[in-house]
């Protein structure tokens, strides 16, 4: 059994995590400013020293400073000696992921592993367009037309729109407007930089679950620029508990998590979000802790997260939060009230008056049981406390588990080559029977050889010579236009009447 570790201290109270309930999920709440982010950090890091891998997205980019030793800081310093801590500055192995692939590894989903439902949400769709997206992922699948990156699934998108009527009987009007809503929804994806996010080599989540030397990597997601599309940011941090959740096989009880998840920012998780995905997450949340993964929360206050997701975190960290109007007042109380009340502690009084780093600290016992909430000062980090240099942050990627892994794109064939092939093929047939129509047209208007024109030239002396082209002479125009005439019997009276007096004159 993983021995406990402190994350908190008061004056007579050690604040004690019990690793075999890392998978029972958590919650780190408080104003910005008040200390979420390094708490964080000491978190992973503890989890880290077990031996537990970490997922982490670093919202402001100052979470890199965990690949290096600590030291040098004055507030670290003071906060071990008010705790009566000694310092043990270390680094933790550290892999770096950047869905645009300049401050990390590159991470990409298919558009197909993704799935209608959360790029609905990606793309901000309705009911209505939503249901339309999910016809396209049905045809392109009975089609076998694999979806991988955003040019698939535009190509596809094309496809469906262009030949609609085909697939009205079986699936359902198509409506052009609900195409073109989710083609615009694409394009502004893409301006956001969404694009990369989508293609192959897709992120292998094996990758996320690594150890260096004993010690659990720390995967850290650079957000800064990804969140410019909260709702990208939120959709891929959800896909990626649920491809945790869907290949990861069942655990049972362990003595520490297989993986720990660090939702930072998770209100945009929930904003607006419908009833269906709300449900998803619910479903994921409740379930993947019999796979050993363990999902904590960040967030400003309790309040973004929905009671049926927020009744199943049960570490739970409060930092400040501030009162000044009556909404203010009311979330400070509701936050009280989600906490096990501590008969010497007037919670809501006290969250309000937190200082930085100071927190109200509620963990589950070993039987699961919340405990009784304490006031207490945060355990600081080890690691570097800010972010890394470029420099540190290039050669740390070159020295990773998985460099050279995904750093290069890869475009194999699927359903925009199939289609493109397919349009080029039917094209070069259309142009050939438009070029042998033309050429039937031709000929059918040009004259026999040998006919009565080429008679007619000959007895009058007017057969052309050496194949070359000869100069047309009153009476041969007027053999060809007798000869186009022969299909009626007052044409052949009129070349008999003509031929007689010509033969005669010539006589």
């Amino acid at each position: 059994m993983s021995s406990p570790f402190l994350i908190a201290k008061n004056d007579h109270t050690e604040c004690l995590f019990l690793p075999q309930m890392g998978n029972r999920h958590g919650l780190i709440t408080g104003a910005t400013g008040t200390g979420k982010t390094v708490t964080l950090q000491a978190l992973a890091e503890q989890f880290s020293r077990l031996g537990v891998p970490v997922f982490m997205s670093d919202i402001k980019g100052d979470l890199s400073g965990v690949s290096q030793p600590g030291g040098g800081n004055a507030k670290v310093e003071a906060r071990l000696q008010q705790l009566g801590l000694e310092a043990d500055y270390t680094a933790f192995p550290v892999t770096f992921w950047d869905v645009t692939g300049e401050q990390g590894h590159p991470v990409r989903a298919t558009i197909s592993d993704m799935g209608p439902l959360l790029l609905s949400r990606m793309l901000n769709l309705n009911e209505v367009q939503e249901g339309v997206l999910n016809l396209v992922f049905k045809i392109a699948d009975e089609a076998g037309m694999l979806l991988l990156d955003l040019k698939d699934l535009r190509a596809m998108l094309q496809f469906v729109a262009d030949n609609a009527k085909d697939f009205t009987t079986e699936y359902g009007n198509i409506s052009a407007a609900s195409v073109g809503a989710i083609q615009r929804g694409l394009l502004t994806l893409e301006n956001q930089g969404g694009e990369a996010l989508f293609g192959e080599p897709m992120l292998n989540i094996a990758d996320l679950m690594q150890t260096d030397g004993g010690k659990g990597v720390i995967n850290v997601l650079a957000a800064d620029q990804l969140m410019q599309s909260p709702k990208a940011y939120a959709t891929l941090l959800l896909w990626l508990l649920a491809e945790l959740f869907e290949n990861l096989p069942e655990a049972g009880d362990l003595d520490k998590p297989k993986l720990v998840f660090f939702f930072d920012e998770a209100h945009l998780l929930f904003d607006e979000a419908p009833k269906v995905l709300i449900d998803k997450v619910e479903q994921v949340v409740r379930l993947i802790r019999s796979k050993g993964v363990g999902v904590y929360f960040v967030t400003q206050n309790p309040a973004d997260v929905p009671d049926s997701v927020l009744g199943q975190l049960g570490n739970r960290v409060q930092h400040a939060l501030r009162a000044f109007t009556p909404k203010d007042q009311k979330a400070v109380r509701a936050a009280a009230e989600t906490l096990r009340d501590n008969t010497n502690l007037d919670e809501a009084a006290a969250i309000t008056e937190l200082g930085v780093g100071e927190a109200l600290v509620s963990l589950l016992d070993e039987k699961g049981r919340p405990g009784v909430v304490e006031r207490a000062l945060i355990v600081p980090p080890m690691g570097q406390i800010g972010p890394i240099t470029a420099a540190q942050r290039q050669q740390l990627m070159q020295s990773s588990l998985v460099a050279g892994v995904y750093d290069k794109a890869v475009d194999r064939e699927s359903a925009y080559e199939v289609l493109k092939a397919r349009a080029e093929k039917l094209q070069s047939e259309q142009d050939a029977v438009e070029k042998a129509e033309a050429e039937a047209k031709t000929t059918a208007q040009a004259p026999a050889s040998g006919g009565l024109g080429g008679v007619l030239g000959d007895l009058l002396g007017g057969a052309p010579t050496g194949g070359g082209r000869r100069r047309e002479g009153v009476v041969e125009a007027l053999a060809k236009s007798a000869a186009r005439a022969v299909g009626s019997q007052v044409g052949r009276a009129i070349i008999r009447g003509v031929l007689g007096s010509l033969l005669g004159g010539r006589r």
